[in-house]
């Protein structure tokens, strides 16, 4: 464990950050934010149980959060306002992420993997989000849904055949969503029939993350619609596979250098031995993926709003009006003040729902309510930022606008506010 966290940190010197005056290159990395530095997990214990802050985080937990603010900083800075205008991904970060262990983050050794924790993969994802939300995506996608899938539910075959891969250079990309299947994702129509000792996928998935760039596809397709939704079982679908078509990447409003692309199926021939986990259990699994994924979107989502907020209150700390620092009017350290705590708070949310997970309790309610928390606060965040900057947070010049447009999709994707809300109330109702 130790030795991994040395690979991750290639040369643990911290980089010394300097902010420059009032209007900087967005390329720059914003100042830290003293709020959002944590410390070591301290040895606090009561009747043998930890009671830690939940901002105090083990010495492994610490040098991955320091080494992956590094590399965000250093390797993936420089090439975020050409990804977002090309939307395309840099090869180069993509190879970073798998050479930094990143794709692969609570992966076990013997695959590959990182062999870290959930909470580090947490870290993580929050830490490249503070520099560009698409990269913390595809690191999101692949450890939270992909890796956790056949983690989870694979034969020990298929553990060694694709965590390896997945760990060191394939990226997975998971299909469900189709288009009369957004929210109401079990309704999709792709079928698989049995023919001997394979099948046959026919049917389309829109809205697909990381397709343009994907090996491996884990397909949601249903063996018999007889039965409705439990008759969906997952598949793993290699990139090769002929029949397999990867449509145009959408253009996007955020997210832009993450690839979302429609895909279509026809006559798609799977063998039985790719099966993932039990015929019919696709619905199962679907849900359990999203419901870790949530807590992932929620890193994601907090990352990104603390980055725009870290990049924005240097600037209106310098900036004078009417003889004073914007900062020093009133007005605005209360309108500071007000989404500083709303971040703590989204902060919390999502640290308490990964140590939930982490701990093997029960967090599907605490990862809804963190999913849905940050990313709201994502969105009126990046707003105030944009608002606090004046006219040069308008423009394509300095990154708080692309925060902003980065921000809407945490609404969306990974089940709607709305259906945040249904799970929460949901699980409300059973409580009483």
């Amino acid at each position: 464990m130790e030795g991994t966290a040395i690979r991750l940190l290639r040369g643990s010197v911290l980089l010394r950050r300097s902010f420059p005056t009032c209007l900087s290159s967005w390329k720059a990395p914003p100042r830290v934010h003293k709020s959002s530095q944590s410390e070591a997990l301290l040895d606090l214990t009561s009747n043998g149980l930890p009671c830690a802050p939940l901002q105090t985080f083990t010495d492994e937990e610490t040098m991955i959060k320091s080494a992956v603010k590094k590399f965000a900083q250093e390797q993936v800075a420089p090439l975020v306002s050409t990804m977002d205008e090309n939307s395309k991904m840099e090869k180069s970060i993509i190879q970073g992420l798998f050479q930094q262990g990143l794709m692969a983050v609570d992966i076990d050794t013997k695959y590959g993997g990182t062999g870290a924790s959930f909470f580090s993969f947490v870290l993580v994802v929050e830490e490249l989000a503070k520099v560009d939300a698409s990269v913390a995506l595809i690191c999101d996608i692949q450890n939270t849904v992909i890796n956790g899938l056949i983690r989870k539910h694979g034969t020990e075959e298929q553990k060694f055949t694709y965590l390896t891969r997945l760990a060191t250079k394939n990226i997975g990309s998971f299909c469900l969503s189709e288009a009369g299947a957004g929210s109401d994702s079990f309704a999709l129509k792709t079928r698989a029939d049995k023919k001997g000792d394979y099948y046959v996928i026919n049917g389309s998935k829109m809205w697909i993350s990381n397709a343009e760039y994907a090996d491996l596809f884990l397909v949601m397709a249903n063996v018999n619609p007889a039965i409705g939704y439990k008759g969906i079982t997952c598949f793993l679908v290699e990139r090769g596979a002929e029949g397999l078509h990867v449509g145009k990447a959408e253009n996007k409003m955020g997210i832009r250098a993450s690839s979302t692309c429609p895909l279509t199926f026809d006559n798609v021939k799977v063998p039985e031995a790719n099966i993932l986990g039990q015929i019919g259990h696709g619905y199962k699994y679907a849900i359990g993926s999203l419901n870790e994924g949530r807590i992932g979107i929620a890193a994601q989502m907090l990352g990104l709003a603390q980055g725009c907020f870290d990049y924005t209150i240097p600037y209106i700390k310098e900036r004078m009006q009417f003889g004073k620092r914007l900062f020093d009017f009133q007005g605005l350290q209360h309108q500071v003040a007000q989404v500083a705590t709303q971040l703590e708070a989204a902060r919390l949310l999502t640290y308490n729902a990964a140590r939930l997970l982490e701990a093997g309790r029960p967090f599907i309610k605490e990862a809804s309510m963190a999913k849905y928390y940050a990313s709201e606060i994502a969105g009126l965040t990046t707003s105030k930022c944009i608002e606090w900057m004046g006219g040069v947070g308008y423009t394509k010049d300095y990154p708080v606008e692309k925060y902003f447009r980065d921000a809407k999709i945490g609404t969306i994707y990974e089940g709607a506010s709305n259906i945040q809300l249904n799970t929460i109330a949901k699980h409300i109702g059973a409580e009483y």
